[in-house]
């Protein structure tokens, strides 16, 4: 069994990297909703998103594993971290004195870095074992109830944008069990110990990816939009029911309910239409299923797959390599649609699980870059879909 701590820190390592799922459900769920608001102030639009773009981020900068060097002597930046903090006023006209006042305010997370550790030695994966952590009763239940207490707010958001309400209640059950783990390490620490404390030498990308997330939170700052020294959420600053990262609450959260702000801890037609924004700002089609509704041939399938995030095949192509059949019956605008055939592994038995999945597969995975992950979601919506209807 996993410590709450354990289970919000996967959560947005893999949106930003990998994902922003919770890691076990054993764990009893009677914690209560974090009560640190991430609210958006948003006065200027309604229903959305806050910023639809930020491509300045400071280049320089760099990641040491273990550095905890950020200030001098005399409290004042470091020069590498001051010479960031130059860049971004520069960039994006932020007084240097917010930056350099807001970075001062932060520190080091021991914790934070321990969890994003890369692990010691290589786990075998295993579809089943991953989908069971999810797919399960408790989880099932508070997903049930979470659609019957706010039903009418799902259902209308969810026709606006032509997300299927059920893969939009699966998403927030899978991130965070509808609220009961959001996060309570602050943001600012974890971003800045991610960002230049990355705990991995060899993965300079990633301390590259979390000071452009620690640039988009401190610009949130300067607009008002949260208070960077207060916000919490997950051990890779990961924030609300969707667990979303700066950059994205920037990019893609919606204020749905027209009080001027976004609201992802307390306000489910924000945290809804968020998602469902998220999702067509990533890809995907209304009206298209997640997996194309075939039999696959296991061993022809296996050649097809590509490894990918993007849908490369045409479903003549799969025709004729004889990997699937179809078996659906009417309008099948899906095999007029790009395709990819993914794999569900079980390495430890040398298997796989193989389906076929539309775009609309590949656009949960930029929610979080796994197949597990985009498998789950997808899943868990046509059980929560069954039984809501039931």
């Amino acid at each position: 069994m996993l410590r709450k701590t354990r289970l919000i820190q996967a959560s947005f390592y893999w949106l930003l990297l990998a994902g922003c799922a919770t890691s076990n459900t054993t764990t009893q769920y009677t914690t209560p909703v974090n009560t640190a608001t991430v609210t958006i102030d948003n006065t200027a639009t309604t229903n959305t998103p806050v910023v639809k773009a930020l491509d300045s981020h400071p280049k320089s900068g760099d990641s040491i594993q273990g550095r905890q060097d950020y200030f001098q002597a005399d409290g004042s930046l470091s020069p590498y971290l001051q010479h960031w903090a130059n860049e971004l006023a520069q960039l994006q006209s932020i007084p240097l004195a917010n930056i350099e006042t807001l970075l001062k305010s932060a520190s080091y997370n021991a914790q934070v870095a321990r969890l994003m550790a890369p692990s010691k030695g290589r786990i075998k994966r295993s579809w089943s074992t991953y989908k069971n952590r999810f797919i399960e009763p408790i989880r099932i239940k508070a997903g049930l109830e979470f659609w019957d207490k706010h039903a009418s707010t799902i259902d209308r958001i969810a026709a606006q944008y032509g997300v299927p309400p059920e893969i939009i209640v699966a998403i927030i059950g899978v991130e965070t069990i509808y609220g009961n783990y959001t996060g309570d390490f602050r943001v600012i620490d974890a971003l800045l110990t991610l960002g230049f404390s990355y705990p991995d030498n060899s993965r300079p990308e990633r301390g590259q990816l979390f000071r452009d997330q620690l640039a988009d939170l401190i610009v949130l700052d300067h607009q008002g939009k949260l208070h960077a020294s207060s916000a919490t959420g997950s051990f890779a600053g990961a924030m609300g029911l969707p667990q979303f990262m700066p950059g994205s609450l920037m990019r893609f959260a919606v204020d749905a309910d027209g009080d001027g702000r976004i609201d992802l801890h307390h306000s489910i037609p924000d945290v809804i239409a968020s998602v469902a924004n998220f999702l067509i700002e990533h890809g995907w089609q209304p009206g298209l299923p997640v997996f194309a509704p075939t039999t696959v041939n296991d061993t022809t399938a296996k050649k097809l797959v590509d490894g990918g995030l993007k849908p490369l095949l045409s479903w003549s192509q799969i025709e004729q390599a004889q990997a699937a059949t179809r078996v659906d019956s009417g309008k099948a605008t899906w095999t007029q649609a790009p395709l990819g055939i993914i794999d569900l592994a079980e390495e430890s038995q040398g298997t796989a699980e193989y389906r076929v999945a539309t775009p609309n597969f590949f656009a949960i995975t930029s929610y979080n870059r796994s197949y597990f992950y985009a498998t789950t979601v997808a899943d868990f919506a046509e059980i929560l879909a069954t039984r809501h209807h039931n």
